[in-house]
């Protein structure tokens, strides 16, 4: 029961204007990393497009209309997020790339699985697109894991800007845990810690908010002290992880200074949970990451991870003096009191 790679070189179709950070040149990474892995022995499957009910779990049906009306046309959606003729079918891949990884494994043909896919879709809302995404990904994945039998689904999302349309999605659900560690403030402006969700939801979203310059010993504090603590609690039977590399020290958008094997450490972290929890079933989904070198190295380095013995994680050393992880675990741990034990000695 190996990891298994969800990928099409299809996804370099979707285009956005010159110079843009989303660009179709990161899908030539996934394809490089894809035959590299391929060589190794790997399984890498082509995906299925989502499907209109598959899609509608997580967005409005007027919205889905409204990107589907796009086909053919290069268009304008705000000031970041473009449609080219082809971006309609490739997002629908996208998201459906991530169905087909969580069917794999909720029926335990893979224990692991990684989607490569592009538009990303974490700041993509039930009506609309923003932030380069149009659908959302691990929304439409984790939506199905429940009809699939899954009664809870835990999301981390480990990209440098919060996941606001995740977050949105499921803030009334108590049986999705989102718990995003993120540069804040920074876009899209959401993702403060008292941001716990509503109603039903309330305390199962978890906003970790890290102020910019946070290195790696800021991330493994608040894996330690909230991130693993909570999920632990929680119990998912299936664990998905919006993976963005944009908080890479090399990335010309983030401000974060982490590195691939930063990385690694988070995944390690986020495994070791899952073969607690619910047999080792764990998802990523690409996000965001828009230095190529750094993105595929990263890339790499989760797949490595997945694909290899569980042992306790290596968090590399920066160097750098930091409080930005125990400010944050802080402010966190009394967002949430009387929701989980954040006791900080876990």
């Amino acid at each position: 029961m190996s990891v298994i790679l969800v990928h099409t070189d299809r996804f370099a179709e979707h285009q956005t204007p010159p110079g843009h950070p989303e660009r179709p040149e990161r899908a030539e990474v996934f394809d490089a990393v894809a035959n590299r892995w391929r060589r190794k022995g790997t399984e890498i499957v082509a995906p299925r497009a989502v499907t209109d009910e598959q899609l509608a779990r997580v967005h409005d049906p007027d919205y889905i209309r409204r990107i589907s009306e796009t086909t053919g046309r290069a268009v304008a959606l705000d000031p970041d997020t473009y449609t080219s003729p082809e971006s309609y079918e490739i997002a629908r891949l996208a998201a459906g790339a991530t169905i087909d990884a969580v069917e794999r494994v909720m029926a335990g043909t893979n224990r692991a699985a990684v989607a490569m896919v592009r538009p990303p879709g974490h700041h993509a809302e039930r009506s609309r697109a923003m932030g380069f995404c149009l659908f959302n990904n691990v929304a439409c994945g984790a939506a199905h894991a429940r009809t699939l039998g899954a009664r809870r689904v835990a999301i981390v999302d480990y990209d440098v800007h919060h996941g606001n349309g995740t977050h949105h999605i499921f803030d009334v659900d108590p049986h999705v845990l989102y718990i995003s560690t993120h540069q804040y403030p920074y876009y899209p402006g959401t993702g403060a810690a008292d941001e716990i969700g509503r109603d039903a939801g309330r305390g199962f979203t978890v906003n970790v908010p890290l102020d910019a310059g946070a290195v790696s010993e800021d991330y493994e504090l608040v894996f330690a002290r909230v991130v693993s603590p909570v999920l632990r609690q929680f119990e998912p039977d299936l664990l998905m992880v919006s993976a963005g590399f944009d908080a890479h020290e090399s990335d010309p958008l983030g401000g974060m200074r982490l590195t691939a094997e930063s990385f690694a450490a988070m995944t390690l972290e986020l495994r070791a949970v899952a073969e607690e929890s619910c047999r080792g079933r764990l998802i990523a989904v690409t996000e965001g990451g828009y230095d190529l070198q750094a993105l595929g190295t990263s890339l790499d380095a989760v797949i490595t991870t997945l694909s290899g013995p569980v042992s306790p994680p290596r968090w590399p050393s920066s160097g750098i003096a930091s409080s930005r992880g125990r400010s944050a675990a802080q402010a966190v741990a009394q967002a949430l009191t009387g929701f989980w034990k954040l006791d900080g000695h876990r």
